[in-house]
């Protein structure tokens, strides 16, 4: 860590128990190599939420030794559903569920709390972003990409000659609830799997934490009779798969595969839309060992059908520093609009 001499952004990236946090200098170096968590208290409602920004803020620039009157701006993001502005879903959001959240402008009012420029991005967009700008550098205003994130759901982001497409209405890029055509993904015998948006066949029924618990796992423990999974409870089961996977567990492969199946036929869907120069995934298998990461991203690549001329453009890669990616996206969307 080290500080500016210049003038810096600050990122915030928000869960559910934790606000991680970065400096960002005019130069496009990350002032923080390593995640600085602070508690984020948004289970406690909206002001303690804000309080606990500022101090995620004062805590950044005091282990840098940065002088505050050097923040031009404050890049924030939060899980959605939020307006591209950063107001929380008059239903509330991910880990956003108090009724004193519904309809919240989380971005409006940590602005007038710090006195300073903020702006919001959902956390699968900022990640998306970061991603991008690291895989592109110089030229990723010139490039577009696709990123999907796989956890407890499925989120991402789509970004376009190197800005995030929002939309009307903030819900540009929630790819998880693409619908995907299940013909060939699904084993015999396997119901059609259900999201918890009410939505039957979509990516985020199949590719997400959520899935393999609901849908995937369950299943395959039919087709392996005695499997040691069959015997711990399915939430905990679930979060095993992964170590699993990583030991080349036939059940553990043939739920990942299927996941695999499911982002590449959503690759194969945004191809035809978008026709991105690069494709990210990132997730919970970003953080397993090298050989499983490139299995499962081969399988992606394997699923994803592209044209001939798309084939030999585009890219497909992981999106890095997937901890700290969220903070580093929303401190890079906020250099662009207050550098």
């Amino acid at each position: 860590m080290h500080a500016s001499a210049g003038p810096v952004v600050v990122g915030l990236d928000v869960g559910g128990t934790s606000t991680n946090a970065t400096l960002l200098d005019a130069s496009g170096q990350f002032l923080i190599d390593r995640m600085v968590e602070t508690p984020s208290c948004v289970l406690q409602g909206p002001e303690a939420a804000l309080d606990a920004l500022a101090g995620s803020v004062e805590q950044v620039l005091s282990l840098t030794g940065t002088d505050a009157a050097a923040v031009r701006a404050v890049g924030l993001d939060t899980p959605g559903p939020a307006s591209a502005d950063g107001v929380i879903s008059s239903r509330g959001a991910t880990n956003f569920s108090l009724p004193a959240w519904y309809g919240f402008d989380i971005r409006g009012a940590l602005e007038a709390r710090l006195g300073l420029p903020v702006v919001y991005n959902n956390d699968g967009n900022a990640a998306a972003l970061y991603a991008h700008v690291v895989h592109f550098g110089a030229d990723a205003f010139a490039r577009s990409s696709i990123s999907a994130i796989v956890g407890t759901g499925l989120g991402g982001g789509v970004i376009e000659s190197g800005q995030v497409v929002k939309g009307a209405t903030g819900t540009a890029g929630e790819l998880g609830h693409v619908h995907i055509p299940l013909d060939g993904l699904l084993a015999d015998g396997q119901q059609v799997p259900k999201c918890n948006c009410g939505f039957s066949g979509d990516v985020e029924s199949v590719a997400s934490l959520t899935g393999i618990v609901k849908n995937l796992l369950p299943y395959w423990l039919t087709r392996f009779d005695g499997h040691e999974l069959a015997a711990v409870p399915i939430d905990k089961a679930a979060r095993l798969v992964r170590s699993y996977g990583e030991r080349g567990d036939p059940l553990a492969r043939a739920i990942f595969e299927q996941q695999a199946m499911a982002l590449g036929r959503l690759f194969t869907i945004a191809a035809n839309f978008t026709d991105p120069h690069a494709f990210f995934v990132g997730g919970g298998v970003v953080e397993t060992v090298p050989e499983f990461r490139d299995w499962f991203l081969g399988k992606v690549r394997e699923h994803t059908v592209l044209r001939r001329e798309q084939s030999e453009t585009v890219t497909f890669s992981l999106v890095p520093d997937l901890d700290m990616a969220g903070a580093r996206g929303a401190a890079l969307a906020a250099q662009a609009l207050h550098p």
